[in-house]
């Protein structure tokens, strides 16, 4: 199965923290936050990917190449023109062979057992499958609510205090189903997978870490504390004991 990874965030709000670079390529503990995502990846045998990239690509270009250093293979999918999430699905889906992919975004992290997701997904005859984080505060994100099967019912909007189910910002994709995307700029997350609800949409919630870099203050944190997320992407197949720790 290949994985897509949404790479072509400009990081509009980390701009007075890191340099002028794609967000996803934001230094953490000397490595891009994309890198552990690849790691991520490669920890479940995923190593056929996608860079979907965007606004200075030829950064990622530059640094991830074919991924051999990585053990994986990558094709990047580039945009001419800002086609938002759903967008950039849509276009790199083109590069896709399999009845199914996964995606996720280059700026958040969800450690999430893929091989679970994958056959959840497989389970429940789904046309997208999203990983679900468990959080003690959904409000500052929004929170999703499923049913007792998985079946996404509803996305509630942002400012609702309190422990509830997030979107994770990793998915997988019946591949034909992109073809009801819309050509041009698409958001996944307000137009999109709204529409696909009560038409296969489902969800598998965890409690694994999740955080993501958008903000800040977030971000900064994980600078200072990147051991979780060192963790959850160490793979002995790609590195020695001891560099990632």
């Amino acid at each position: 199965m290949k994985a897509v990874i949404l790479a072509g965030g400009k990081g509009t709000r980390l701009r007075d923290v890191i340099k002028d670079i794609p967000k996803p390529m934001s230094p953490v503990n000397g490595r891009p936050f994309l890198e552990y995502l690849v790691m991520q990846l490669v920890k479940w045998d995923i190593r056929e990917l996608i860079f979907s990239i965007g606004y200075k690509g030829e950064i990622i270009r530059s640094y991830f190449d074919n991924g051999s250093k990585w053990g994986v293979r990558i094709e990047y999918s580039e945009e001419t023109e800002p086609l938002g999430t759903g967008g950039a699905i849509r276009k790199a889906a083109g590069l896709i062979d399999g009845e199914h992919f996964a995606a996720m975004n280059g700026d958040s992290f969800l450690d999430i057992d893929f091989k679970a997701l994958a056959a959840f997904h497989r389970e429940t005859s789904a046309s997208v499958t999203i990983g679900l984080a468990e959080v003690d505060d959904s409000g500052r994100y929004g929170s999703v609510e499923v049913n007792e099967k998985g079946e996404v019912e509803r996305f509630a909007e942002k400012g609702r205090e309190g422990k509830g189910l997030i979107n994770g910002g990793v998915y997988i994709f019946k591949s034909n189903v992109v073809n009801a995307i819309p050509p041009g700029l698409v958001s996944l997350e307000t137009d999109f997978l709204p529409a696909v609800i009560k038409n296969g949409l489902f969800g598998m919630a965890v409690r694994g870490y999740f955080m993501d870099i958008g903000i800040p203050e977030d971000y900064m944190n994980i600078c200072v504390n990147p051991e979780r997320l060192q963790h959850a992407c160490r793979t002995l197949q790609l590195y020695t004991k001891g560099e990632v720790e």
